[in-house]
């Protein structure tokens, strides 16, 4: 009896220093000197279990308790409930608690909670309901339970209705219910109620719960009211970094990046001691939302502060890689990722997978895919698209069939990249086969984005009638990307028709969008109706619009360099302009002439030769043939659709030049090799 005694003080003192490890350990020490634990002691043992989410081991401990006719006791009943919702097992916590005969407020709120985070939201309420049938009043626990765990599942309507009940109940709500309701308030984008639950906040003096205020910054953020999101930050007494996190996120979600910006660097001057989630946020934002280099500005200064990056820092970053072709950069965060151990992760092996195919590697892209240990569905996708991206239908519809074989269904953004695919490769029936499959067989209703890819398909193979009928049996209002696919198919083959009719759609869903205006203005001139370009661009300059300049990023020793069209200011622009006259001549010499078709501007042919010259994907091209070795390739990223005198160029100079030249423009990539183009001159 005395080493019952001896064990069981032990195992208590472990328990409540929640050193889970030593009561096992003890435990085993118990069994060996062959001392039976009591009912006294087996529910710290049961806490152990379910601290160190242990099923298997507690599924043996409950067993015990059956054979030795202690498992109807109540105390340790409760323990087996909150050790089976802790491990998720929520069928066999509902058997236990079903056993007990006077069910306690604990066991109860423990089942209900677990049923909430999970999802399951008749069970709660019956199990909640019956908890109040029985005369077991609900306690904190109980509510916040419901709360927190419908907000956790993705019900959010569900726990801003429990939070109203509760209110109404009389029941007043703590800092960890507010916090649990706002996040809800906030995905269902309603300030008003939002609103409402702050007022309940100063009203109730809770105001001053640290995880309140961040909860309430994030709500205002998630509902585009940023001037009382910075209003409620202002406020603050003692500001912490959970704050300074939403803040910056609530900048970044609404587009504000320069504020997010300032920002970030403000709390950095105030010596705030920022975290991974701090540094990632605004790595985030920046990447989303264009500043490519200031993301890997970040990157570096993040490492160098001594915050670690962990696996959700390196898929932020590394789309800021991909965007400009920062293959160095890229690698770089591929390695990092190799060396902490998070590369099997499957969010980090997508965005290396997308990385290296936006850089032009889809070689490497296929390693990652091949490397991750389980695929999902986001793995499946980034490879699919990647092929989709350089033109290799053949290989996105290999992947494809070998998705299937795997049994792993795809969704709605698969089917986005095989239509992709088609259109890049001019494959109509095969494309618009997919389209039907997709709802046919399984049950994908086509999304705006799908009827976009198919006018895409449509218009670039010359069927622009075809493609304005798809518009027209469409189930739904087509938008802006849907008539922007038809106006840009009408610009590839010169329908004006069609090109005015849908300029003039865009014109009232983007009536500041100025590619639609030059996309048109680009059909007029190239039918020779230069006063109808005239009005087009008088239009533009009424309404404080320009046309978006040509840009053009290379990646050279590390540092990547940005070029706009006639670019004057870069340090080696004059011996960029001489490379690219000694190309020229070279190709007048063998009979190729420059395109000046492509020059929409009413000037004479030399002039139009000059313009050329000055397009940024020829700059950086020269740029790259100027600071690399010989034979080396080339990767140059364009903002726009590249030429065809643009083209044609690269052709003639990857066959030169002895040079691999990969240039990705809006489009698609192209990896021009010895006079060719992956892309069949099809683009």
């Amino acid at each position: 009896m005395s080493k019952l005694i001896h064990f069981s003080t032990l195992i208590h003192s472990y328990s409540k220093l929640n050193h889970f490890n030593n009561i096992i350990i003890t435990l085993y020490h118990m069994l060996s000197e062959h001392v039976l634990p009591d009912s006294r002691v087996i529910p710290s043992i049961i806490k152990a279990c379910s601290g160190l989410t242990s099923l298997r081991f507690g599924k043996q401990v409950h067993g015990f308790c059956v054979t030795s006719g202690i498992s109807q006791d109540p105390f340790l009943q409760s323990s087996l409930v909150h050790l089976y919702v802790k491990c998720g097992e929520l069928n066999h916590a509902r058997k236990v608690f079903d056993e007990m005969p006077q069910p306690d407020v604990v066991s109860c709120s423990a089942l209900v909670s677990g049923y909430a985070r999970n999802g399951c939201v008749k069970e709660a309420e019956l199990v909640f309901n019956r908890m109040v049938e029985m005369g077991i009043e609900p306690n904190l626990v109980s509510w916040n339970g419901m709360v927190v765990g419908f907000n956790q599942s993705g019900y959010r309507l569900e726990a801003v209705m429990v939070f109203r009940r509760m209110c109404l109940s009389g029941f007043k709500p703590d800092g960890t219910t507010v916090s649990g309701v706002l996040p809800a308030v906030g995905d269902l984008e309603d300030v008003l109620l939002g609103v409402q639950v702050h007022g309940y906040v100063v009203k109730q003096g809770v105001g001053s719960d640290k995880c309140v205020v961040s909860a309430l910054i994030d709500m205002y953020g998630k509902c585009s009211s940023v001037k009382d999101m910075s209003q409620v930050f202002d406020e603050m007494l003692e500001r912490d970094v959970g704050a300074c996190n939403a803040l910056v996120s609530g900048f970044a979600r609404n587009g504000l990046t320069e504020e997010a910006l300032n920002a970030f660097n403000r709390l950095r001057d105030q010596k705030l001691e920022l975290n991974v989630v701090s540094w990632t946020s605004i790595i985030s934002c920046c990447s989303q939302n264009g500043k490519d280099i200031e993301a890997l500005d970040l990157f570096r200064e993040m490492q160098v502060s001594g915050v670690k990056p962990n696996a959700v820092t390196i898929p932020c970053v590394l789309p800021a890689c991909g965007n400009i072709a920062a293959l160095m950069h890229g690698k770089a965060a591929h390695a990092f990722s190799l060396r902490t151990g998070i590369s099997d992760n499957v969010y980090v092996g997508s965005a290396l997978i997308d990385m290296y195919a936006n850089c032009g590697r889809i070689n490497l892209a296929r390693v990652c895919f091949d490397s991750i240990p389980v695929h999902n569905v986001v793995c499946w996708n980034a490879i699919m698209g990647g092929y989709a991206m350089h033109g290799d239908c053949v290989e996105v519809i290999k992947i494809f069939r070998l998705m299937e074989k795997t049994n792993q269904k795809p969704d709605f953004i698969t089917f986005t990249c095989l239509l992709s695919a088609c259109s890049h490769s001019g494959l109509t029936n095969e494309g618009e086969r997919y389209f039907n499959k997709m709802l046919n067989e399984y049950g994908i209703n086509p999304r705006i984005e799908h009827y976009a890819c198919l006018v895409t398909l449509l218009g670039r193979a010359g069927k622009l009638n075809e493609a304005f009928n798809a518009i027209n049996n469409m189930p739904f209002e087509p938008d802006a990307c849907v008539w922007g696919a038809l106006l840009s198919s009408c610009r590839v083959h010169n329908n004006l028709k069609l090109g005015e009719l849908a300029a003039n759609k865009l014109f009232n869903l983007e009536p500041n969008n100025p590619g639609n205006y030059v996309l048109l203005s680009n059909i007029y001139a190239n039918k020779g109706l230069h006063q109808e370009v005239d009005k087009i661009r008088n239009l533009m300059k009424s309404k404080g619009m320009k046309k978006n300049p040509g840009c053009s990023w290379i990646e050279i020793k590390n540092k990547v360099h940005m070029l706009l069209a006639c670019d004057t200011y870069h340090p080696q622009m004059d011996k960029i302009l001489y490379k690219i006259d000694e190309l020229s001549m070279e190709m007048r010499k063998l009979g190729f002439l420059p395109v000046t078709s492509f020059v929409l501007q009413d000037v004479e042919d030399q002039e139009k030769e000059h313009i050329l010259c000055g397009h940024s994907e020829k700059l950086a091209v020269a740029l790259g043939l100027l600071n690399t070795p010989q034979g080396t390739s080339i990767q140059v990223i364009k903002n726009l659709r590249i030429c065809g005198d643009c083209h044609d160029f690269i052709k003639f100079v990857s066959r030169v030049e002895q040079r691999e030249i990969y240039v990705r423009d809006t489009n698609r990539f192209h990896r021009f090799v010895d006079g060719s183009c992956s892309c069949g001159d099809y683009w």
